[in-house]
């Protein structure tokens, strides 16, 4: 075959990471057949680097050492160097980043990992620089040494043997599924308790750090699944430590520099304990998943600051990640040009010092008071610049400043506006516009609960927009299968490479967490519009899931298609990381939509957590999500089922104040000639249960609630549906708390 690694083909990929690399002099290749087919004909080993294009690191490490002509020149002729965007394909990722964390105990991107030309891995790290310091060793002198080391015999065996341990290792960790998982004494396979959501809860609050929110004490990351565990189990159990965690850290995620206090949304974690500096990208799926921890905080005090919150985000995603028709654009990067120096540096785009705010403000008293709220001063918190974090109270300020309290409000609203103007004029951090599949999930069910709890349709119709977006550009309705990433190619990248229009660009097959994250956004979507074909959708990802990644005989889900490429393990994916466990999200979402369909949906999930039931009970929080799916399976829906052309809206806030998470809106046509129609549209003979015999009575909207195949009367009247669940009918949160009377000490 004609040798591919002879020149860099990242021209060729619409990745914008991998088009960041495709003018390095490494003749990069990407992850495919061609490549790895040259390593085994030219048998030498792979260089692999994986990382994404919002990556501080990777950034460094390219300037550093990829876009050097002499580590180009021992990589291109001793290795197959290739580059992979972990967004594009996290399969890939997770393997060899679950080797550098069982081989170094930590890992992060850039991953650095060199491979047998079988992409199996001798030796792995992250970060490399160019030249050894601090006892790191440098990247061209360990790549000299590998390359000599696989030319000697004696050396290569022991890179060989190495490969196949850690590779054992790997498959051992991702892969094996045990033998006896979720056994009880008599023998019969049981999923595990509730009792695994108390324990995560537990293990949550022994993490918490009570002096400053949020979980440890050193880097502070968002940890919405942790959230969500905390509010559940509150819920559940009504103990009040668990509320007090969720708030303290909602408050300081809001308060400190996670938060864009001037143009909306979060980074992506905060480098210091006390949460003011973050690490400056902004990712879809923090953006997607951290509201709707606000959400449901919102739903369980009333504080009106956290539905602000919610808005904020969600206006900055509409703003800045949303494109022209409707999908998600996946992430901002970090740096971005200082116009003082035109070099990119971090955080350029999102600092400020005094100076510069009062060159904006003219109001000088506007301008003192922004500073002293958001701690902008001389000495700065970043460098000599300041990420602006809301330190003082209103009340505080008012008596400073001589002011009313709505007045300083009133102020302060005016000059955050008067900073974004200005700030809009700045260069911007790039944009990557790959639009994912299941991170757009993600951000489609935010937007529909969002619309459900703060009764915002345009939310709705944003949800809406964006399943179809992804429906109609990665969804073969022929195949009925899902595609992972498309890519706009009709007009300029925004990473500044030109290109000739040729539509949409479409990759990789789609991956559990595609099919689960949108599976669960199309049945979000029929919840907040009452269309059916939104949960015809969902039951068709939902299908596929049975099809391409359930196992019956290993009881398990996996993260990759069974009919997708052979890597050197199949992984799994159980525990929580930056997103929600695909396991744990498929599995929730199985249960909802078995309530729709005549299938084995709810079997599959509660198989899958019976033989994970071990790995929940000796370590819950590494599993929060999958602890949250045994909860639901305990605890069974909520069915709320209207019979009406669509969902009063009164009815709608008596449930969605209220913090329900097992709460299924099930609207049905109010006749059963309405109801035939929307059988056929989903190939179900005979009515699912949720919906049989629920018509609407005497011509009105009728709501039927059951719980654990309990159900109240039919109903005209919300109060009495609330009244059958046991619930305070009384508005929660109904007065509206001052600055200062919320509890928060912002």
């Amino acid at each position: 075959m004609t040798d591919p690694t002879r020149r860099n083909r990242l021209d060729e990929e619409e990745s914008p990471y991998l088009r960041q690399h495709a003018d390095n002099p490494v003749n990069w290749q990407p992850w495919d057949e061609q490549a790895l087919e040259a390593a085994k004909e030219r048998d030498v080993p792979i260089f692999l680097s994986i990382g994404y294009s919002a990556c501080h690191w990777c950034h460094v490490m390219e300037e550093e050492s990829f876009a050097d002509e002499a580590v180009a020149e021992v990589l291109n002729e001793n290795f197959v160097p290739i580059k992979v965007d972990r967004e594009e394909r996290p399969d890939v990722d997770s393997i060899y980043m679950t080797v550098c964390q069982l081989v170094r105990g930590q890992g992060g991107w850039p991953l650095s990992a060199w491979l047998t030309p079988e992409g199996k891995p001798f030796f792995i790290g992250t970060y490399f620089p160019r030249e050894g310091k601090r006892g790191q060793p440098g990247f061209l002198d360990l790549c000299e040494r590998i390359s000599d080391s696989w030319e000697s015999e004696e050396d290569r065996e022991e890179m060989q043997h190495r490969a196949q341990q850690w590779t054992d290792a790997a498959t051992d960790r991702l892969e094996e599924t045990p033998d006896s998982a979720g056994v009880d004494a008599d023998g019969a396979a049981e999923p595990p308790s509730s009792d695994v959501l108390e324990a995560a809860a537990d293990a949550v609050l022994r993490s918490a750090d009570r002096q400053y929110g949020g979980f440890g004490t050193g880097q502070k990351f968002p940890q919405p699944s942790r959230l969500r565990v905390l509010a559940r189990t509150y819920d559940r159990t009504g103990r009040e430590e668990y509320r007090e965690v969720l708030a303290e850290t909602l408050d300081a995620m809001a308060a400190g520099g996670l938060a864009d206090h001037v143009g909306g949304g979060f980074h992506r974690y905060c480098v210091d304990r006390d949460w003011t500096v973050p690490h400056f990208e902004k990712m879809l799926y923090d953006n997607a998943e951290i509201p709707r921890a606000f959400l449901a905080g919102y739903q369980l005090t009333g504080e009106d600051r956290y539905a602000e919150t919610v808005a904020d985000t969600l206006a900055f995603v509409d703003r800045e990640l949303t494109h022209d028709e409707g999908g998600f654009f996946s992430t901002l990067d970090a740096q971005s040009e200082d116009p003082e120096t035109g070099e990119r540096e971090e955080g350029a785009f999102y600092v400020w010092t005094p100076e510069e705010v009062h060159d904006v403000i003219a109001d000088e008293t506007d301008a003192s008071l922004f500073c002293a709220r958001y701690d902008i001063t001389e000495s700065g918190n970043f460098e000599g610049q300041n990420q602006p974090n809301r330190i003082a109270r209103v009340s505080e300020l008012a008596s400073q400043f001589d002011l009313a309290e709505s007045e300083v409000l009133k102020r302060l609203d005016s000059a955050r506006k008067r900073l974004f103007e200005a700030r809009e004029e700045r260069p911007r951090p790039d944009r990557d516009e790959k639009i994912l599949a299941g991170w757009n999930g993600l951000m489609i069910s935010t937007y529909a609960e969002a619309a459900l709890v703060l009764g915002e349709d345009e939310y709705a119709e944003t949800a809406v927009d964006a399943l179809e977006f992804v429906r109609d550009r990665l969804w073969d309705d022929e195949s009925q299968r899902l595609s992972r990433r498309y890519k706009d190619v009709s007009e300029p990248r925004s990473e500044a490479r030109e290109t000739q229009s040729h539509g949409g660009d479409v990759k990789v097959d789609g991956y559990l967490e595609d099919y689960a994250f949108l599976a669960r956004g199309a049945l979000d979507c029929y919840q907040a519009t009452g269309d059916i074909d939104h949960l015809a959708f969902a039951l068709e990802l939902a299908r596929v899931i049975e099809t391409e990644f359930w196992d019956a005989d290993r009881g398990t889900l996996y993260f990759t298609p069974e009919s997708g490429e052979s890597l050197v393990t199949r992984p799994q994916e159980l525990g929580d990381q930056s997103t929600p466990s695909s396991t744990g999200v498929a599995v929730e979402t199985l249960l909802a939509l078995d309530e729709f369909a005549a299938s084995e949906f709810g079997d599959i999930a509660a198989t899958v957590l019976k033989t994970h039931a071990n790995k929940l009970e000796a370590n819950a929080l590494e599993h929060a999500t999958l602890c949250l799916a045994a909860d639901r399976l305990a605890a069974g829906a909520l069915e709320v089922t209207v019979a009406a052309d669509e969902l009063p809206t009164e009815w709608r806030e008596a449930f969605a104040s209220r913090y329900l998470p097992d709460r299924l809106f099930a609207l049905r046509p109010p006749t059963e000639a309405g109801l035939e129609t929307w059988l056929e549209t989903l190939g179900l003979a005979d009515a699912p249960p949720i919906w049989a015999g629920r018509e609407a009575r005497d011509g009105e909207p009728t709501l039927y609630v059951c719980r654990d195949r309990t159900c109240s009367p039919p109903t005209h009247d919300v109060d009495e549906a609330l009244e059958w669940l046991g619930e305070n009918t009384a508005d929660v949160g109904s007065a509206e708390p001052t600055a200062d009377e919320s509890g928060s000490p912002f």
